[in-house]
């Protein structure tokens, strides 16, 4: 509190870090379909596949997009913004991963999403799983950008930093939470 001016409002991060961690989980839908298509990098939306040498191996990176009524249940005063934590699908391995929250601006989004990267790769999609995710750090507020490859730009930025707050003891112990713990009988798709 300033003596001058009285109480300030709580700025953004403020906000944000009341709330931290924060828990949920829900099943994975599919969401609104340009992940790979154009930014060539996950972003929450659907399965992307690639094929690696003569083999052809298919492989999924984490793109998964909750339901609406999880968004809709994030506390009121969480603002919008890119956020760090630890995610699973079913009861498996707990990843690192980036989760947008908000309106995508550059794409003119009309309703509220929970975009959520998990920097792991996969073997097969897991529409319809239950991806469980535990929110533990805030990166930067929601913008606009003025071209994809802004964005795009702005996306490896914030995956590259969350990897390396991730890596500090205060985040590191959240990856064993009792939130992982799902029962083995909650398995889908081998997850």
């Amino acid at each position: 509190m300033d003596s001058r001016t009285g109480p300030q409002p709580a700025s953004p991060a403020d906000r944000v870090m009341r709330h931290l961690p924060y828990f949920c989980r829900g099943q994975v839908v599919r969401g609104f379909g340009r992940g790979s298509k154009q930014l060539g990098i996950p972003t929450g939306e659907h399965g992307w596949v690639r094929s690696l040498g003569r083999g052809r191996v298919r492989e999924y990176l984490c793109l998964a997009n909750f339901p609406e009524q999880v968004v809709d249940s994030l506390p009121a005063d969480v603002s919008t913004g890119i956020y760090y934590g630890w995610a699973s699908v079913g009861s498996g391995d707990v990843h690192k991963m980036v989760v947008s929250i908000g309106w995508n601006p550059y794409y003119k989004n009309t309703k509220k999403s929970m975009e959520t990267h998990i920097i792991h790769t996969f073997k097969e999609d897991f529409y319809g799983e239950i991806l469980n995710v535990a929110i533990v750090g805030y990166l930067r507020p929601e913008k606009n950008f003025d071209s994809l490859e802004s964005l795009i730009s702005a996306i490896q930025g914030d995956i590259e930093e969350a990897k390396k707050r991730l890596d500090l003891p205060e985040h590191l112990k959240l990856k064993e939470d009792n939130f992982f713990q799902v029962p083995k009988s909650k398995i889908m798709n081998g997850h």
